[in-house]
């Protein structure tokens, strides 16, 4: 079955485990990466590159908590406390700026640098202040997903680029439902900056300033348009009555029900469906994210993971030498089929195995090429956690004063005149 090689992986390293623990004591140096739980690849690839290193170093896994928000919360925490233990972080690139911006993390050598064949929504993630302060490894974006049915029956021609206006229509007229994320949570934000970036827009109009001085994009056109369609969605109904507490698992749920017809989602969908609804992979299509305007882009969610040294490590030459093992291009390959996280690097998406595992790899690339990360700032965190708090619930969005007073309470938390 398609999908069945990923799906063993999960059986591969226990999630709680590290490497290394039954290692002969010696000289050779230990370098701890900080990871986020996967399915064992990234132990599996600190087991491969520390043989490659024929002794140079010894690469141990230490597993951080599953939610991003804790990660972050804890490495922040660690590496404010000058940490010497943080060698290697797998980190979310939300909240690169806050550890960058305090200088928390140890710079990216020369040899690092160079951003040739990785895709420009993984280089974006990874910078700070125009600068790689990260090394991309992997990367993350969402496709439409759609049943090819309900769109033959709609008649509607995916091999164009196709709005949300469009989807919402066919759903609308044909008594169907959207997969779509609208639970308070970080994929609120993730959707909401992606509808106004694919607008045209963005959150953050000024990255890089201090709080009192950050001007948003949230009063605008584009914000405008973007709770258009969150309102829509909730007023009609068209993501069921769930949509106030969906995540990505809800909505996969809800697109493999009688009454699925499109979703936005991570590409974990593929493995799972074909895992769970064996009859639904067979009639699953994909393409890039719905358009907010049809003569704009879209601007597809950016996600993934990147590397960091922290800037305490005791041993910053030898750690920065795994990263660069560690984002071999065929290091993510196998990671990619094994763990299902797509790549940083275009060279992995024309490994065979790569291609064969997930037939829609190459809109992944594509997708990742046109995507926008989330705000880059410090300040990611009270942002975030503001969209949250006044675009929910979706259904209750207005158009003509969500987004006015979203930016003025986002900008008075941010100059301390009110609280989160």
């Amino acid at each position: 079955m398609r999908g069945t090689r990923m799906l063993a992986a999960v059986s591969v390293v226990a999630l709680t485990s590290t490497l290394g623990a039954c290692a002969p004591a010696d000289d050779t140096p230990t370098l701890t990466w900080y990871i986020n739980p996967d399915a064992g690849g990234q132990a599996r690839i600190a087991e491969l590159c520390t043989e490659a290193a024929d002794g140079a170093y010894r690469i141990e896994t230490s597993l951080l908590p599953r939610d991003a928000a804790s990660q972050r919360e804890q490495l922040a925490r660690r590496l404010a406390a000058s940490d010497r233990s943080l060698d290697i972080m797998s980190l979310d690139p939300p909240f690169i700026p806050e550890l960058a911006e305090p200088g928390f993390l140890a710079p990216v050598p020369d040899e690092l640098q160079s951003t040739d064949g990785i895709v420009q929504g993984a280089i974006d993630s990874a910078s700070w202040n125009d600068e790689l302060v990260t090394v991309p490894f992997w990367a993350n974006t969402q496709l439409l997903w759609y049943r090819e049915s309900v769109v033959e029956e709609a008649g509607l021609d995916m091999s164009e680029p196709v709005t949300w206006e469009q989807i919402m229509d066919v759903a609308a007229e044909n008594d169907l439902q959207l997969g779509v994320q609208g639970a308070r949570a970080e994929s609120l934000t993730v959707w909401v900056n992606a509808l106004i970036a694919s607008a045209g827009g963005e959150i953050l109009i000024n990255p890089g300033t201090a709080a009192n001085e950050i001007e948003l994009g949230l009063d605008t056109d584009e914000g405008r348009a973007a709770a258009e369609i969150l309102s829509r969605i909730g007023s009609e109904g068209l993501a069921g009555t769930g949509y106030p507490t969906a995540d990505e698992n809800a909505s996969l749920s809800l697109f493999q029900g009688d009454s699925g017809s499109f979703m936005v989602n991570w590409p974990f969908v593929w493995p799972a469906l074909n895992e769970s609804a064996p009859e639904i992979a067979d009639d699953l299509g994909w393409a890039i994210y719905p358009r907010v305007d049809a003569d704009t882009e879209a601007a597809p969610p950016v996600g993934g993971i990147n590397l960091g040294v922290g800037a305490f490590s005791e041993n910053q030459e030898l750690a920065w030498q795994a990263v660069e093992c560690i984002v071999q291009p065929e290091n993510q390959a196998e990671y990619f089929v094994t763990n299902g996280n797509p790549p940083s690097n275009t060279a992995a998406y024309d490994d065979p195995s790569v291609q064969e595992e997930f037939p829609m790899a190459d809109v992944i690339r594509e997708s990742l090429d046109l995507g926008a990360p989330r705000p880059q700032t410090q300040y990611y965190n009270e942002i975030s956690l503001g969209l949250q708090s006044t675009w929910h619930p979706p259904g209750s969005v207005d158009p003509d004063a969500t987004p006015q007073t979203s930016q003025d309470f986002i900008t008075a938390v941010l100059r301390g005149e009110r609280l989160l």
